[in-house]
């Protein structure tokens, strides 16, 4: 006999989480999917549009009108709310939770709204007496948060201190139902966990700063995270009871928009306005226009607690995706769930917010599939400063790498180089005032690494009988993530990133004393740093804009006994 079929209708969805959701699940073969919405026209054309072995099915749907008839007439086994903004559900806000229960449907949405999610919990009973769940807040915030933070504390004797972010690409059109739940919420009251306690704040009137960055890849660049409502901010003490503080922000780029929306922000805190809602078409329009920097977007976990011997640790989790993968992730645990679902495993009946619904081991396929990468840092980290930086990321170097940065006390290695130097007369006084190497064909090279108390390291490279020297350590503020390398009065900040058996190393930022200099005035080159026969090889390419080439040096290293 065949698998009887799962029918769901997605509310919304044809829209920017909505329709993300539909595309997650188009390939399952088992599902009809009722793709619903107030425009018609523009289901049946998503529907047209999209290759799926899921049945797609266009739907009108306006939760205004007579919700209860709405829903009897599409028949799902599970209703899903990813229309929006929860913030301006009006008067009766539960009205499709309470017709889903009624009809006894199931019910999830992608809700994002503190109040709209803790509230949920009042049709427990209704939900249990008609067989059904109904979760709120099967997204991004709470639940992959929450699964994040499961899992950065296992080992801890306790959680003070969660915090987390979100920073889309700048390239990514946002739904206007989007720009609209910020815009409320702009200088608003809002509660959070603080001090131990309930307290209040303000949204987008305090700001803190992170760098995204999983071990071993390109980081994002440092953003400014403003506060923002999620569930999370109330929820969370729930989870962990010891739990000080919860700090969640939005790093929307470019940053002059978000710091001129904390700025508008506190014209409402301070009431001299009323609200920000009438500006959101504005906002949204200008979110199109002002789309600037990398197509790369990120979220990140972060919890500070204290190890069975009273030791204080610093664990986050990170989150990397290009270009438009970003947007799947507010839909991946509703899509998660529903495969769930499609495989005979539902949620246990009732009425919750679905902060346990998931762990991050349950989105690891979907994350593949969309090229999202994850990873963990902890702080205080052990070893050596590559190690620090590169965390998890470390074992997956080839083992000469290994060997080499993973520096305690003071090494020495030897090797043989190609050196080249450019043709540009600046290029060569640069390479000349730097101290780099002069031409050669088979140069001996000596480099001596020694580790200092502060965690940093000298790197003495001696070409030839002619040494140059540098200090590298781990970079703090904008450069978090990032190794700070020294040179005199020039510093330069390099993002190491893992590449297909090789550690590539890329400059991201640079000053001169302490006065920061234009990036793309930057040095560059193809620096990387591989394996062969057994031996650490590496190649170095200086390089600037106004010069051309400065140097590039290639060859290999072993340790000084194995040179014996």
């Amino acid at each position: 006999m065949s698998q009887p079929r799962l029918k769901i209708a997605i509310v919304g969805g044809y829209g920017t989480f909505g329709g993300r959701l539909a595309h997650l699940l188009a390939d399952e073969a088992g599902l009809d999917i009722v793709v619903a919405g107030r425009s018609l026209a523009k289901a049946q054309a998503f529907c047209a549009g999209m290759q799926a072995q899921a049945r797609l099915i266009p739907a009108h749907f306006d939760r205004d009108g007579d919700v209860l008839a709405q829903l009897r007439r599409l028949g799902p086994a599970l209703v899903v709310d990813a229309s929006g903004p929860f913030q301006n559900y009006g008067a009766k806000p539960f009205r499709v939770v309470e017709a889903a229960i009624e009809l006894g449907m199931n019910y999830i949405d992608l809700a994002d709204s503190s109040d709209f999610v803790r509230a949920i919990g009042q049709f427990d009973t209704a939900a249990r007496r008609a067989g059904v769940f109904a979760l709120a807040g099967v997204s991004s915030v709470p639940v992959l948060n929450f699964a994040a933070a499961r899992a950065l504390a296992v080992g801890l004797a306790s959680v003070e201190r969660l915090s987390g972010g979100i920073a889309p690409s700048p390239h990514v059109q946002v739904g206007l139902n989007v720009v609209r739940a910020i815009a409320a919420t702009c200088g608003k009251p809002l509660k959070l966990w603080r001090n131990g306690r309930v307290s209040r704040a303000f949204g987008l009137t305090e700001a803190r700063r992170f760098t995204i960055c999983p071990p071993g890849c390109l980081p994002l660049p440092s953003l400014r995270f403003s506060l923002v409502d999620t569930p999370d901010l109330t929820l969370a003490a729930e989870a962990w009871p010891n739990l000080r503080e919860v700090w969640m922000g939005a790093g929307t780029r470019p940053q002059a928009l978000l710091r001129l929306l904390g700025g508008l922000a506190w014209l409402v805190r301070l009431r001299l306005v009323p609200t920000l809602a009438p500006l959101a078409s504005l906002f949204h329009r200008a979110g199109k226009i002002l789309r600037w920097g990398e197509d790369r977007g990120g979220m990140f976990v972060e919890v500070a607690g204290t190890r069975a011997d009273g030791g204080i640790v610093v664990r986050a989790w990170h989150l990397l995706a290009q270009g438009d993968n970003g947007p799947f992730i507010p839909a991946i645990p509703a899509a998660c769930l529903v495969q769930r679902m499609l495989a005979g495993k539902s949620p246990a009946p009732g009425a919750r917010a679905a902060t346990r619904e998931h762990e991050l081991a349950d989105f690891a396929a979907i994350f593949a599939g969309k090229g999202i990468v994850t990873g963990m840092h902890q702080s205080p980290g052990h070893g050596s400063l590559y190690r620090r930086i590169l965390g998890d990321a470390f074992s997956d170097l080839p083992e000469p790498l290994q060997r080499l940065h993973a520096l305690e006390g003071s090494m020495s290695v030897t090797g043989r180089a190609l050196v080249e130097r450019g043709a540009n007369p600046l290029a060569r006084l640069v390479a000349g005032l730097a101290g780099f190497p002069k031409a050669g064909a088979d140069v001996p090279v000596k480099v001596v690494f020694t580790s200092r108390p502060d965690g940093s390291e000298i790197w003495s490279r001696t070409f030839d009988g002619k040494t140059f020297a540098s200090i590298q350590s781990a970079g703090t503020g904008r450069w978090q993530r990032l190794v700070c390398e020294r040179f005199g009065p020039f510093s330069v900040a390099l993002a190491l990133v893992r590449d297909a058996g090789s550690l590539r190393v890329i400059v991201r930022h640079w000053r001169f004393l302490r006065l920061p200099l234009p990036r793309w005035l930057a040095p560059g080159g193809d620096i990387f740093e591989f394996a062969e026969n057994g031996r650490f090889c590496f190649h170095v390419e200086i390089a600037h804009p106004l010069t051309g080439l400065i140097v590039r040096y290639r060859g290999w290293l072993v340790a000084d006994a194995e040179a014996g």
